[in-house]
Parts: C-alpha cells; sequence; structure tokens
C-alpha cells in the first residue's frame, strides 16, 4: 500500500496509526503478548511482556520504517533512503527496503559493532562507515542526502514513524481487555509517542510510565525544565536509549501524554537479561530489558493491578551477550571467584578441589599464577571462578574453606 495518507493534523492520531497499521499488511508481525508467572511473583503484580524482541530484523524499528516507506512519493522511492544508525533503525530500514525494492544507504560510525554491520549489509543496504560517533554519522547523512538527493528516514523524530511505532498500542489493546500501566523504555520518544497516543485515545485511564538509562536521562530532563535538554556524557549498555537529545516532535507528545518518566541502572538491567534468558529463555537487548529491569528492581505495590513490560529488541553483541551472563551469575549471588595460594607441590590443589565437590561447587574457571610479584617462591596462586546455587550455598562452602584452614581471599 503506496502514499498512505496519514492527517496533516499538529500531532498523529489513532486513526493515523489505524491507517499506518493497515499499511504494514503482513511486512511485520503481530508480537506475543505474554503473561510471565515468574515475573509476575517478582514485580509483585501480575506482569505481562510485549515480545517486540521476536519482532522481525529483532526490533520494533522495522515497524516505522515501513510506514515511512510507504508515504513516500513515485519519485523519493526511485532516488532511495539514507539513515544514520548504528543498531536497530539501520537493520529494520535496510530490511523494509529491501522488501520495498528501494534502494537504502546507511551511514554507521567507524566503530560499530562489526555485527551489527554484517547484519545491515545483508539486508542489501549500502553501509558508509563515517565519524566516531553518531553525531559526526549524522553530518555525513545530511551531506549524501543532499549530494545524491536522498530521502532522510529519522529513527525517532518524524510523524510517519511515530505512528508506525503505535501499532503496537493497538496490538495491546487488542489482545489485553483490562491492563493498568505500561512500562516501555524511552531513547528518542518514538516509540513512547506512538503507543501513548493509541493507548490513550481509547483507555485514557491507563499510565504510560518511560524507562530511561540513568546515564542518558534526557526525555525527563527536557520535560522536568519545560524545552528540550541535552545530556553531554554518559555511558550504558543500553546504547538503544543511549540519547543525548530527544526528537522536538516526540517531546511535544510525550510532555502531554507521558504519565511519569523513572530511571534505571546498568546493574538492574544485567540482572534483568540474565533472568529473561535463564527463567523465559529469552534473549533481550539492554535497552529492550530497560522497562522489565526498573519493574524487577524496584517491585510494584498494588498487588491487583495489571502491568505491561515493553521488551522492545533483541539485538545483542555475542560478546556483551558473555559478560552478561558471567555478571549475571555474579550479581543473583551464583558465582563467586576467590583466590588461594597454596604450596606448589603435587597434591595441593587436589585437597582444594575435594572440598569444594563436597559441597557440589562447580568450578567453572581454573588460573595458575606462579610469577606475580606478591606470590611468595615455592606456592601457587590459584584463582577460581566457582558456580553456586545461591547466597546460602556460598557461605557454606566459605565456612567449609576456613574450617580446612585454606587461605582464600573472595574476589568477587
Amino acid at each position: 500500500m503506496k502514499g498512505v495518507n496519514i492527517s496533516s493534523s499538529r500531532h498523529p492520531t489513532i486513526e493515523d496509526i489505524s491507517t499506518a497499521r493497515s499499511s504494514l499488511d503482513t511486512s511485520i508481525r503481530k508480537t506475543p503478548l505474554h503473561k510471565s508467572d515468574t515475573f509476575s511473583r517478582m514485580v509483585g503484580t501480575d506482569t505481562f511482556l510485549k515480545l517486540e524482541c521476536l519482532q522481525k530484523t529483532g526490533s520494533f524499528k522495522v515497524r516505522g520504517a515501513f510506514t515511512k516507506l510507504n508515504s513516500l512519493s513515485s519519485k523519493e522511492r526511485s532516488n532511495g533512503v539514507i539513515a544514520a544508525s548504528a543498531g536497530n533503525h539501520a537493520q529494520g530500514l535496510a530490511y523494509a527496503s529491501s522488501k520495498e525494492n528501494i534502494h537504502c544507504t546507511i551511514v554507521m560510525p567507524r566503530n560499530a559493532s562489526p555485527a551489527k554491520v554484517a547484519a545491515t549489509r545483508s539486508y542489501g543496504a549500502r553501509v558508509i562507515l563515517s565519524g566516531e560517533n553518531y553525531d559526526a554519522s549524522w553530518d555525513e547523512t545530511v551531506r549524501i542526502a543532499k549530494d545524491e538527493r536522498l530521502t532522510i528516514i529519522h529513527a525517532f523524530n518524524d510523524r510517519q514513524v511515530v505512528c508506525g511505532q503505535g501499532t503496537i498500542g493497538l496490538e495491546l489493546l487488542e489482545d489485553l481487555n483490562d491492563f493498568d500501566r505500561i512500562y516501555l523504555p524511552i531513547g528518542g520518544g518514538g516509540l513512547a509517542a506512538g503507543i501513548a497516543i493509541a493507548v490513550k485515545a481509547r483507555r485514557p485511564n491507563v499510565k504510560i510510565i518511560g524507562v530511561e538509562s540513568e546515564a542518558f536521562p534526557s526525555m525527563k530532563e527536557s520535560i522536568s525544565k519545560g524545552k528540550l535538554q541535552t545530556i553531554n556524557s554518559g555511558y550504558t549498555i543500553a546504547d538503544g536509549i543511549s540519547v543525548k537529545s530527544p526528537g522536538e516532535f516526540t517531546y511535544e507528545i510525550i510532555s502531554e501524554l507521558i504519565d511519569d518518566i523513572v530511571l534505571v541502572d546498568d546493574t538492574s538491567i544485567v540482572k534483568t537479561m540474565f533472568l529473561l534468558m535463564e527463567r523465559a529463555k529469552l534473549v533481550v537487548e539492554p535497552a529492550g530489558a530497560a522497562s522489565l529491569a526498573y519493574l524487577v528492581s524496584n517491585g510494584y505495590a498494588k498487588r491487583n493491578e495489571r502491568v505491561i513490560a515493553l521488551l522492545s529488541g533483541g539485538n545483542v553483541d555475542m560478546y556483551l551477550l558473555g559478560q552478561v551472563v558471567a555478571k549475571g551469575l555474579m550479581f543473583m549471588g551464583r558465582m563467586l571467584k576467590i583466590f588461594i595460594q597454596l604450596p606448589d607441590k603435587p597434591g595441593a590443589l587436589k585437597n582444594v578441589v575435594d572440598c569444594i565437590a563436597d559441597l557440589s561447587v562447580n568450578i567453572v574457571e581454573v588460573e595458575h599464577d606462579r610469577l606475580s610479584s606478591n606470590i611468595s617462591a615455592g606456592t601457587a596462586g590459584v584463582y577460581l571462578s566457582l558456580e553456586v546455587e545461591d547466597s546460602s550455598h556460598e557461605e557454606r562452602l566459605i565456612d567449609l574453606l576456613k574450617r580446612q584452614r585454606i587461605r582464600f581471599k573472595v574476589l568477587g
């Protein structure tokens, strides 16, 4: 469906979002809304997970990309499109463009994840690596768009993109007759703006709660100060919501419709990613897990209410995933790292291993050190990474090592 006509009023309406949905046809998946008993117990009330991490290309971004492409004129389509992105917008637009037979260029920072670059190229996009960060890539995008007469597709600060993301709100209204709150991640604001328009139009009493990273609270600060604010520095593993300044278009919508914006830290996100993998068998990226991370970390006071946490994406770098598993085990009290200094003679380590085995503790990693300056001659230092069941199991192990007079130090 080409040339979709979305109204020209100041802000999109639920009718505009319905029009956007009709234009998507079978281009995207209607993702599941799943009630999780595990997370309901952790949060303290009925908790439903909107699994947009199972969307095509692994993120909600493809919804807005298709909607925007469907609004282009024949000339704009023939000229091609361009975007600056190092992540989900790149992949969503590249995929949508390939399905619509539109030439697509994506400008990514030179330090972009090789996996994300490869994924974007696999959808047929021309990828240009330029600049050390997003801002530099954006400048190059603007230059190329002007030189080659390409249409820039913004990741969030765009009317049609907001309408596309808002189709998630329509699905929530269809799939759950009664709910009280939605927690969703906020970066640039396109997702929150679209869902808020759709849900508030039909159920104005539903609370929409945005979740930002503590490192990049740009939307929260903007609403608090009454004008757009820029966060100049910060770091978070949730790169999908590490936006220095929200869009002006999305800011206007969110400032009118959002009920609250809360903040979450990286430790909470890592714990929740780990729990999602272990308990729900879901791989969710850091930004995608932010909304549930806030709920798991803070709980929910009203036990008779229904809340929805939007898991917005599942595109996580495999190296980061390995760190998440290791750190998740440590944060959950399931991984213990100790240092032991032993006589450097046969059988010394076996005695320690036997003690550990007696408590059914799993040895994950062993590292010997004989050369460091803190290791006395005639001794060996041994670093052990151990998997335990819980903090009680850990305490029993430490007590046993003490009773066996084994010299050790807990490192983490």
